[in-house]
């Protein structure tokens, strides 16, 4: 096909890549053919994984606006994907012109797409940085021009915890960024819910699966103690379309994705 002038000119576009297909299972228009031929192969032995994912962005929409209601800025996105359409810094740039947003992804075609995309956004920037190194994001030049750790952070870490397996101390992890945030920080988490396991994957969605690693799913009590010492807000940890609704939505309670949202308080 005809490279469109959007395309970073590092990127391959006739081999399928992970983030393309996620971004074309949200609803994205940085997508190739190789990408929904691939797609469209996982979702017919998985149909529930792209409207999961669907309800999983939906809801992260849902959190930054909430947030952003309650004053936060600042927003620090980490196992972004491409800065889709509709994501964190569209959300927050909307309700509030002066806030700023990182993007953290470790996949270099995710990030080679988001600088495309933010390279005349400057309240906004996307860096290349892996979950298990926190000093290392929170030092980087652009986390340190765009967000102020001494005021409240939204961290984000929408469906990436489930790829920590429970040897690696997914909790840990998590306190390595939330230790270094100012008291009224906030934390967002969705993640596989075990509650409602999917049935097994046929070789198309193991593929899809086995590319980005091996999901870890984790039930309610698993994924609220994750938040140790912050305060959930209501509903608490629940199916990621119910938390916290718009008028209008018909949320479906049976999608295996998890989310909560939680404050980090003035002692912790």
């Amino acid at each position: 096909m005809e490279r469109p002038s959007w395309a970073p000119a590092e990127v391959d576009i006739d081999t399928p890549s992970i983030a393309r297909v996620y971004d074309y299972w949200i609803g994205g228009t940085h997508h190739f053919p190789a990408d929904r031929e691939l797609a469209a192969r996982v979702s017919e032995g998985n149909p529930g994984l792209p409207l999961g994912l669907r309800a999983n962005r939906a809801f992260l929409r849902r959190a930054v606006r909430e947030l952003s209601a309650l004053g936060v800025r600042q927003f620090l996105d980490i196992g972004s994907g491409i800065p889709a359409e509709g994501n964190v810094h569209d959300v927050a740039l909307a309700a509030h012109p002066d806030s700023t947003v990182v993007y953290v992804d470790i996949d270099p075609v995710a990030v080679a797409h988001g600088r495309a995309i933010l390279a005349d956004e400057p309240r906004a920037a996307v860096l290349r940085g892996d979950l298990y190194r926190p000093e290392e994001i929170l030092g980087a030049p652009d986390t340190r021009r765009l967000i102020d750790l001494d005021r409240p952070v939204a961290l984000i870490l929408a469906a990436v915890l489930h790829f920590v397996p429970d040897e690696d101390g997914p909790l840990a992890l998590v306190k390595r960024y939330t230790d270094r945030l100012a008291p009224g920080s906030h934390l967002v988490i969705s993640h596989a819910g075990a509650e409602t396991v999917p049935r097994a994957a046929p070789d198309a969605a193991e593929r899809y699966r086995g590319a980005v690693s091996q999901v870890v799913w984790r039930d309610t009590a698993a994924l609220t103690a994750l938040f140790e010492g912050h305060e959930l807000l209501a509903p608490g940890v629940v199916r990621a379309p119910l938390w916290r609704p718009e008028p209008g939505d018909r949320p479906d309670p049976e999608l295996p994705v998890l989310a909560g949202v939680a404050v980090k308080p003035a002692d912790g």
